[in-house]
């Protein structure tokens, strides 16, 4: 199970999926373990994660980044500066 990382995406495809009227969340730093039971798409607008599949190599996002957390992937949250994202479920 893949995590698709696009860094510093254009505006005009952030526009075109519609990413600011999106919901945002914000998280401080933690660690915790998640499941993805539907496909998540965010934006991350502040700070810096590790995700760790289960089984597989950390992946590093922040700031920028446009990230697609397949369904069925099971990982661990690394927060390691404060997270304030734009997502969609499903």
């Amino acid at each position: 199970m893949e995590i698709k990382v696009t860094h510093n995406p254009p505006r005009e495809e952030l526009e075109k999926l519609g990413v600011f009227s999106w919901p945002i969340w914000t998280k401080e730093p933690s660690e915790f373990p998640w499941s993805y039971d539907v496909p998540e798409t965010c934006y991350f607008l502040e700070g810096k994660v590790v995700v760790t599949p289960d089984g597989g190599e950390p992946v590093e996002v922040g700031a920028g980044d446009l990230v697609t957390f397949p369904q069925g992937l099971s990982c661990t949250w690394k927060v390691i500066e404060p997270v304030r994202k734009h997502y969609s479920f499903g």
